[in-house]
């Protein structure tokens, strides 16, 4: 098989591998609760250092319990559970289609401008508010 014909396939082939990649973990998020005791998800270096919750903490739960249709909970876990999974969604697809030799799709330019601007201030706005004292702000924390 010549080598331009096997790295087209493997082009076409990885976003596909990494779907199955990302079903697999899903299935093993569905069918182990994080927040179970005893779990064997690792917890997160970042608290275990410093004790405060990164913006990242509370996303493995979060995640399961969207996989078991209680929206509200995840949000309690991380309110940016379901943006990061449609995140992470959209990019597959962005490479899916990239790599079928489809154009990618692109972003008004305003749109990506705000996005690149206000998504890493909003993330970093959220880290600090869940560890501030404030018991209203308590609330954000996992």
């Amino acid at each position: 098989m010549p080598l331009s014909l096997r790295s087209g396939l493997a082009r076409r082939a990885a976003p596909i591998a990494c779907a199955g990649a990302l079903a697999a973990a899903a299935v093993v998020v569905a069918r182990h609760d994080p927040a179970a005791p005893g779990s064997r998800y690792p917890s997160c270096a970042f608290h275990q250092i410093t004790g405060l919750w990164c913006p990242g903490c509370g996303l493995t739960r979060g995640t399961y319990q969207l996989l078991h249709g209680h929206f509200g909970a995840a949000l309690g876990y991380n309110v940016f559970t379901p943006l990061a999974l449609a995140a992470i969604t959209m990019a597959w697809l962005g490479w899916l289609r990239v790599s079928w030799g489809r154009p990618p799709v692109r972003l008004p330019r305003r749109a990506a401008r705000w996005m690149a601007l206000a998504m890493p201030a909003l993330i970093i706005a959220y880290g600090v508010l869940r560890n501030m004292p404030v018991s209203a702000l308590r609330s954000l924390a996992p």
